[in-house]
């Protein structure tokens, strides 16, 4: 939905003047979009009134409440919609939102790593989506439109990662008609059967630990003959906690499908909340390979991307969309990393271990330590218990550090960190620090090198 009236000539990035042809009218959300705010804000004024108000005030008052609050959250939600637009102008998208405070993002589309497509469960019965974009720096998801119909939300991602992929003055690409999501042009690169997301979530310590759990209370409730109510709902709200975190994983992963789309991966996954994550290939700047102890037996790994944009630090896996295979075996795992990183073999990294002295730092570790140059990536693995591989390519090293703390140095040993524009990198540990210094200064050289020839 546009805006009335004519779009004033707002400059382009850089305060250049942008031409006619790349001014456009302000466009607003989808116009259930106020319903679904107020929507969600009802659920959060019911979660926020406790049950000791409804048993101070009685129900009719207590719906009273509820209503009155609702009406309210969905009042300022429309009011919100009203002054929420968004464009796209030259090479930038502007989103302005606010009635008194009025604020104006503008996001660089050189700097756009990933666009992601979101329905939430709400959305999903509205036929709505919402999009979300990562750029590098970015400590969280920026500008995210919530909500546009789903057409309108895979004709702007197409759009944005067009216009990011760009060269300055290349001419556009010609725009096709949409009416719906858009299918990827060839078949899944792969699609992980959702029986073996079950039971690589069964084959973690929570799982594992929770019947030892269980038997314990049970006991002491039989030792003590104590079964009050305040007690069982204690235990079945840890347990319940307990579980949350594969439940989650479950939910997030469901109907997993991987897509190569020319130069673009296209993640598909979620049950209650699907995703169409879009990442261009140029973009990535490390993949993570994870074998955690529980399944080794069956030979399964996971995979990970690092893109600029996305928050290392975030606790919540649910903000870092950032899952390239969540369970798989090794020839799997072998074909997805070829994908993403062309001519890189995981059972091929030329990996040595550091000097046996590193065994007063790391004494039950030390033998899986090992860092390696590939012809194209910096390899480093690491893990005990959960085994652990990063591969960075050179292309992506933004710096590279030798750290040495008060230990190593007593023991002639240095740690080489590759730091990347995601933030992780990778990091060589307890390396002898004549090594560690040739190391560093080989991983400039080829960084250096792998920029000018990219």
């Amino acid at each position: 939905m546009a805006y009335p009236g004519p779009t004033p000539p707002y400059p382009g990035p850089g305060g250049w003047p942008v031409g006619p042809e790349q001014v456009e009218p302000r466009q607003r959300l989808h116009p259930l979009s106020p319903a679904l705010h107020g929507a969600k804000s009802l659920v959060v004024v019911i979660a926020g009134l406790s049950w000791s108000t409804l048993s101070r005030v009685g129900f009719g008052t207590f719906a009273g409440m509820v209503v009155l609050l609702a009406l309210g959250a969905t009042v300022l939600s429309v009011v919100s919609w009203y002054n929420t637009g968004y464009h796209v102008v030259g090479r930038e998208l502007r989103v302005y939102e606010g009635l008194l405070w009025r604020r104006t993002r503008a996001i660089p589309l050189e700097r756009l790593q990933a666009v992601e497509v979101v329905r939430p469960l709400l959305a999903q019965l509205t036929g709505l989506a919402e999009l979300r974009l990562e750029v590098v720096g970015g400590g969280k998801t920026e500008a995210p439109l919530a909500f546009l119909s789903v057409a309108d939300a895979t004709a702007l991602r197409a759009r944005l990662l067009d216009l990011a992929g760009r060269a300055p003055g290349q001419p556009p690409a010609p725009t096709v008609a949409t009416t719906g999501p858009a299918a990827p042009n060839s078949p899944p690169l792969h699609t992980v059967t959702n029986r073996d997301l079950l039971v690589s979530q069964l084959l973690t310590p929570q799982a594992f630990m929770l019947p030892i759990g269980l038997a314990f209370v049970v006991a002491q409730f039989l030792s003590e003959d104590s079964w009050s109510f305040i007690a069982v709902a204690s235990t079945l709200t840890a347990m319940a906690g307990i579980l949350l975190q594969p439940v989650r994983r479950v939910l997030d992963d469901w109907n997993f499908r991987l897509h190569r789309d020319n130069g673009t991966l296209r993640v598909h996954n979620g049950l209650l909340e699907t995703r169409v994550q879009t990442v261009p290939l140029s973009r990535v700047q490390a993949v993570g390979v994870t074998w955690p102890l529980l399944w080794r037996a069956k030979g399964w790994l996971r995979l990970r991307l690092e893109v600029a944009g996305y928050s290392a630090a975030e606790p919540d896996d649910r903000n870092r969309p950032d899952r390239l295979l969540p369970v798989g075996d090794r020839a799997t795992g072998e074909m997805i990393t070829g994908e993403v990183l062309p001519g890189v073999t995981i059972g091929e990294l030329p990996l040595t271990a550091p000097p046996a002295r590193a065994r007063w730092l790391r004494p039950l570790s030390r033998r899986v330590l090992g860092a390696g140059l590939a012809e194209r990536v910096f390899a480093v693995r690491s893990g005990l218990l959960t085994r652990q591989l990063a591969i960075v390519p050179y292309a992506r090293i933004q710096s590279v550090r030798v750290v040495q703390g008060p230990v190593q140095r007593r023991l002639r040993l240095a740690t080489v960190h590759a730091d990347t524009a995601g933030g992780a990198g990778a990091a060589a540990l307890h390396r002898d620090v004549t090594e560690a210094w040739a190391l560093a200064a080989e991983l400039t050289t080829r960084a250096q090198a792998a920029r000018v020839s990219g």
